[in-house]
């Protein structure tokens, strides 16, 4: 076998696991990198899978400190990923081929590391202080991945990028307020409903120098309150969608399934505990949702 051919046959491999991960973990943007044309899928798919790896590096483990080391492991890598150095994992090896074959700004890429390293190096009693932390993450954590694919696609506009801010801002928040009962059975505690919004609710305890949001009825009307936050963020993005080039919407897609979980809350009475918001794609059948994206495909509409 000569070199070139076994090159590409790591790559390749390593794409299909970044495909993988997406499907397994993120399937509800698996299902809109399929809407990508298919020269910036590669791109795309190797973004979400770094997402997904950083993402879950807390989530496996029992033990934070575990899941932080990992993060900084991943922190290490993208130094070395960043000065075209080879790394042995299959998301390293996409990530070094795609940042070789467009012009991607690595500090996106640092900066969605930077914050999970950041959550996951807070004290145990610590919340956010407002919603515009909360914001803040959302968007280096999420939106940071959409300004990547955009660039990755050579897609150069302001507006898009506006865009994208907007609908990484609401995905995060929504998932963040998805993922509530998840942290609550794991940690003991509900971690991402900011101090300002659980006091105005009543449900924020200082008890000693700690401060954490107490469960209670009220709890319904602060997840309200941050998914009205997530709403705007939407209703902006759409805003803004005449003005958006038509090679940019299809990356926008994930405002679909923002809608789709905005909706599905909504239905539940901002019940994050109610089980249904866990079935088939936030809360809906799979074919509904498919549905629903093939619809704004066709429209080329986010």
């Amino acid at each position: 076998m000569s070199g070139g051919t076994a090159v590409s046959g790591s790559l390749r491999t390593a794409l299909s696991y970044c495909v993988q991960q997406v499907r397994s973990y993120d399937y509800h943007n698996y299902l809109c990198l399929l809407h990508l044309p298919p020269a910036m899928r590669k791109a795309a798919f190797t973004f979400w899978a770094f997402n997904v790896e950083t993402a879950k590096a807390m989530d496996v483990v029992s033990d934070p400190r575990k899941g932080l080391m990992r993060l900084l492991w991943w922190k290490d890598v993208v130094d070395k990923v960043c000065a075209g150095k080879k790394v042995e994992h299959p998301v390293a090896l996409a990530l070094s081929s795609v940042l070789s074959e467009h012009k991607v700004s690595k500090h996106w890429l640092k900066r969605s590391l930077e914050a999970r390293i950041n959550d996951g190096n807070r004290d145990d009693d610590a919340i956010p202080e407002n919603i515009p932390e909360l914001e803040r993450y959302a968007e280096d954590t999420q939106s940071t991945i959409l300004y990547m694919t955009l660039q990755a696609g050579g897609i150069q506009s302001t507006i898009a990028d506006h865009a994208a801010s907007h609908i990484g801002k609401a995905s995060g928040l929504l998932l963040l307020l998805k993922a509530l009962p998840h942290h609550v059975s794991k940690q003991g505690k509900i971690p991402y409903i900011p101090a300002s919004v659980a006091e105005e609710c009543g449900l924020l305890a200082r008890e000693g120098g700690r401060t954490e949001v107490r469960m209670g009825d009220a709890l319904p009307d602060a997840v309200f309150k941050v998914a009205s936050v997530a709403e705007a963020h939407l209703q902006k993005a759409r805003e803004l969608a005449a003005s958006v080039p038509a090679e940019a919407v299809p990356v926008l897609l994930p405002a679909v399934p923002a809608q789709v979980l905005l909706d599905s809350l909504r239905r539940r009475e901002f019940n994050v505990f109610d089980s249904r918001l866990s079935s088939g794609v936030h809360g809906i059948s799979p074919l509904w949702y498919q549905l629903k994206l093939n619809w704004h495909s066709w429209r080329n509409k986010y």
